[in-house]
């Protein structure tokens, strides 16, 4: 059974997204005062009293506007109340009961769902104010009287929530899946991707650049393997994020890098690559994350028998930092060799996850050094005594030599790539560090 799903609905500007961070117990969702700034849905595990359960964010439901993006924004809402086993129902204390909370209710009384009415922004201490008893009139039951920056009324409405959730849901859900952040320049089309891997269309899709804001969880089943899809926000040069929300849509990217498995660094064909490209590559290096880089709108590019070997040759070029690196040829928009993008991610998480023997490692150490001489420097010479792997993600070799000095960078690169050509570590980066033994002779 699946892990039991909890909507956070509401218009524009209620206090949602701050519910939502109190309630995962970190700040995930984008808190600001601009109404819309949520306009994705945005998923986060969370527990209370032992039961374990999905949360969603959504941007605020507009009933009635000409706006495409708040149009999408209330299609999102929809979807996840119809993903959703309870839905939380955040109203205004401050702003009373309003046309549109009215008509938010309506439409939650046409569903099969339950509701629990939460009132935000009762920030007092002590009885509940007055004005709660207005809400009555959403005809939503008992109104919660909740304060989502000080946390008050908070365990009351979660007792009810969970109240709702079918027993044999609690506990049955699987952790284990590979986590892949998507990421990349603006409008490359990291949010078309989610929603062709995904089925359904989860994340806004539009040609304004900037359109997503949040980084976007989303869980996928293929063939028996089970993935995280998180979609980011488009990363752009410092000097071209002026806005605070974008401040906060870049931190996001860096942090769905930080917890993924594997990282897709999408790159729009028609485009071409960038500098920005190697400064977000660079950092999922750092990080030491397997990645693939992928580049969409292949169906718009001209091809003859040539095209791919140039642009591959292109692209080893320009990722020439990341020699590992692997490369996809993909359209979001048709699906065009999408079931391939699975199996790259399979084997670059494999690798990533790889483990050598230690009696295998120094085998090869012993064939590398007799085909290469450790280099000398002044009369003395570099001793490589031993090797062993440390730890993986990403893997991580220990060598021990007599004078870690004579290591000369040329020399570490060149048993990276005698480790590579034997063991494979394809699409991931790899970590050597170099430890001293002086009483060796």
């Amino acid at each position: 059974m699946s892990m039991p799903v909890v909507a956070i609905i509401g218009r524009p500007n209620v206090g949602k997204s701050t519910l939502f961070n109190k309630i995962v117990g970190k700040r995930m969702s984008i808190v600001d005062d601009t109404p819309g700034v949520t306009r994705d849905r945005i998923y986060s595990e969370s527990e209370w009293s032992g039961v374990r359960f999905s949360l969603i964010d959504t941007g605020g439901f507009e009933n009635k506007t000409n706006n495409s993006i708040l149009e999408q924004m209330r299609q999102q809402a929809e979807i996840a109340i119809l993903s959703a086993d309870v839905v939380i129902f955040v109203a205004d204390l401050r702003s009373g009961v309003t046309s549109s909370d009215m008509e938010i209710s309506n439409m939650l009384q046409k569903t099969d769902k339950p509701v629990v009415l939460c009132v935000n922004k009762c920030d007092s201490v002590g009885e509940p104010p007055m004005e709660l008893y207005e809400f009555y009139n959403l005809a939503q039951g008992e109104p919660f009287a909740v304060s989502s920056v000080h946390g008050h009324g908070l365990g009351d409405l979660l007792d009810k929530v969970i109240s709702y959730f079918p027993e044999e849901n609690n506990n049955d859900f699987c952790e284990d899946s590979i986590k892949i952040a998507i990421v990349g320049r603006p409008n490359a089309g990291k949010s078309s991707l989610v929603n062709m891997l995904t089925g359904e269309n989860r994340v806004i899709v539009s040609n304004v650049a900037g359109t997503t804001r949040d980084a976007v969880d989303m869980p996928v089943e293929h063939n028996g393997e089970k993935y995280t899809f998180i979609d980011t926000a488009g990363i752009r040069r410092k000097s071209k994020v002026i806005e605070n929300i974008e401040r906060y849509s870049v931190l996001r990217a860096h942090m769905a890098i930080d917890r993924a498995d594997v990282c897709i660094i999408m790159i729009d064909a028609t485009e071409g690559f960038a500098e920005q490209d190697s400064k977000i590559a660079g950092y999922a290096h750092e990080k030491g994350k397997a990645s693939i880089v992928v580049l969409n709108k292949w169906d718009l590019i001209k091809k003859d028998s040539y095209t791919m070997n140039e642009f591959n040759k292109k692209l080893k070029n320009d990722f020439s930092f990341m020699s590992y690196v692997l490369f996809a040829y993909v359209s979001a928009k048709t699906g065009q060799r999408l079931n391939e993008l699975y199996n790259l991610i399979d084997s670059v998480y494999e690798q990533n996850n790889r483990r050598i023997s230690t009696g295998s490692l120094n085998e090869l150490l012993s064939y590398a050094t007799a085909r290469v001489q450790p280099p000398s420097d002044k009369g003395k010479r570099l001793k490589v005594y031993y090797i062993t792997q440390a730890s993986t993600k990403p893997p991580t070799f220990v060598i021990f030599v007599n004078n870690k000095d004579l290591f000369h960078f040329s020399y570490q690169r060149y048993l990276e790539n005698q480790i590579r050509e034997t063991f494979g570590f394809k699409g991931t980066p790899m970590r050597i560090i170099v430890r001293e033994r002086k009483n060796e002779n």
